[in-house]
């Protein structure tokens, strides 16, 4: 088995509105209510609608998925009442200083859009895009 193979792919995770953003990046924790192969190093792109645009506003590295038995109580209720099904630890999580628009990344000329991104699985080439075009327009944002 190659190396390529054995690596864990990316996902895009949509983040709905404002107040689930904040809570992302205050806890690093992003509650999700759809399965996929997440596992330890998963890189997951944080997507969310920004000055009116659907975009990317951080990333993070998976670092400890917790199923709905192993929270508190008060956790497992809150997060079952948003039909959420496990909770993702993120050992690197980084916010965008800038929001990057996803019309001007690798994933312009895909078809899904808004909503339909959420749980969209990606390679590790278009997980590099995609970083390196966030870190190309914040550095430009600073020069």
């Amino acid at each position: 088995m190659s190396t390529k193979e054995t690596q864990a792919n990316g996902y895009i995770l949509r983040i709905s509105n404002e107040t689930l953003q904040e809570q992302v990046f205050e806890i690093g924790k992003y509650y999700s209510g759809i399965i996929r192969r997440f596992i330890r190093g998963t890189p997951i792109i944080l997507a969310a609608k920004a000055a009116g645009k659907d975009s990317f506003v951080g990333y993070g590295v998976v670092d400890k998925l917790e199923n709905l038995w192993e929270m508190t109580p008060e956790e497992e209720t809150y997060a079952r009442e948003h039909g959420w099904k496990i909770g993702l630890h993120f050992s690197n999580l980084v916010k965008f200083p800038k929001p990057l628009p996803i019309k001007e990344t690798i994933m312009a000329s895909d078809k899904r859009r808004g909503a339909f991104l959420h749980g969209a699985m990606l390679n590790e080439d278009q997980v590099d895009a995609i970083l390196e075009k966030a870190e190309e327009i914040q550095n430009a944002e600073a020069a």
